[in-house]
């Protein structure tokens, strides 16, 4: 099977790269500009910045898969000029990859979407792909529309979809609030969450690949959108010290009280990011497990293990 990857030189993109290598496939990476990519992807073609206006004829060009992982980044800021970039990248460019995927014969076409796309937070029930799309800022509707787009491309072409949504991913080369939350335990800082109480899925990028390629090796219902987690939900506090035992660090938490916390947040102009730290959001993979007889195949514990050891080594 020969596969186009799309963001293959990012952060999820280049384990994948290696993961779909190890299952047998040839990988095609589809670049920004011409410079190093994977080591494992046997093929690159340049089609520059994404947007409606890319010509993907050489991309995908005999191959047999898609999997779509570039996009316009979610940014904590969330700010109203951030909608246009999203939805040019996110969602007119996914359309415009999808419909030369399918005028070139494709067969399959996965989607890395988000979350987000079911909303930001769950209060009692986890998120199921049956729930209706909720997204609560520009890059979650961007992500939805990308999903919508990409399913008429489908029906028009007989071309077989699919989108994931994870949840937050992290592993080497993480950025953002995990990388922050790594940097806060290796330098010990006293930190106000021993009194969050909350529930969060997680996905390292290796059980995300792992998911990827059992994907496209399996038969896949058209339309379907597919949830991941790493099978164990963990609060904010519970986090931190499972990543202060692996890097053999006290992790101070102070209880100071969540209402307290978010008030002193909004003064500050950080309510986004302590919602996050604070809030819930968690995934039932069932249906996963279920559907393609899929776990899994590396626990929480381990996959923080890889990551605490690439970020210590990173810091040399």
């Amino acid at each position: 099977m020969r596969v186009l990857v799309t963001g293959g030189t990012g952060f999820v993109g280049s384990i994948l790269c290696g993961a779909l290598t190890d299952a047998g496939m040839t990988v095609r990476v589809a670049a920004r500009r011409d410079g190093p990519i994977p080591a494992r992807a046997a093929e690159r073609v340049v089609v520059g910045d994404i947007t409606g206006a890319v010509d993907w004829t050489a991309a995908v060009a005999g191959v047999d898969a898609v999997i779509h992982a570039a996009a316009r980044a979610h940014v904590l800021h969330d700010r109203p000029e951030n909608a246009r970039l999203y939805e040019e990248v996110n969602t007119t460019g996914t359309r415009c990859l999808a419909e030369a995927a399918g005028r070139a014969g494709v067969r399959r076409f996965l989607y890395i979407s988000s979350i987000k796309v079911n909303g930001e937070e769950t209060a009692v029930n986890s998120f199921t792909p049956q729930d209706p799309p909720r997204p609560q800022d520009s890059y979650g509707v961007s992500k939805m529309r990308g999903e919508q787009a990409l399913l008429e491309v489908a029906a028009q072409t007989g071309m077989v979809a699919a989108s994931v949504r994870p949840p937050l991913v992290y592993g080497p080369g993480v950025r953002a609030n995990f990388l922050r939350l790594l940097r806060w335990v290796d330098r010990g800082w006293p930190l106000p969450l021993g009194s969050v109480d909350n529930r969060r899925s997680l996905v390292s990028v290796w059980n995300l690949c792992d998911l990827i390629v059992r994907l496209l090796n399996d038969p896949l219902p058209r339309g379907r959108a597919w949830l991941v987690s790493d099978a164990e939900d963990v609060s904010t506090a519970d986090l931190l010290r499972r990543v202060g035992r692996v890097m053999r660090r006290p992790v101070r938490l102070v209880p100071l009280p969540v209402n307290v916390l978010s008030s002193l947040a909004a003064v500050v102009g950080k309510r986004a990011e302590v919602s996050r730290l604070c809030g819930s959001l968690t995934v039932d993979i069932s249906q996963t497990r279920d559907l393609l007889g899929w776990s899994p195949p590396l626990t929480l514990d381990e996959c923080l293990e890889r990551t605490v050891s690439w970020y210590l080594s990173s810091k040399t």
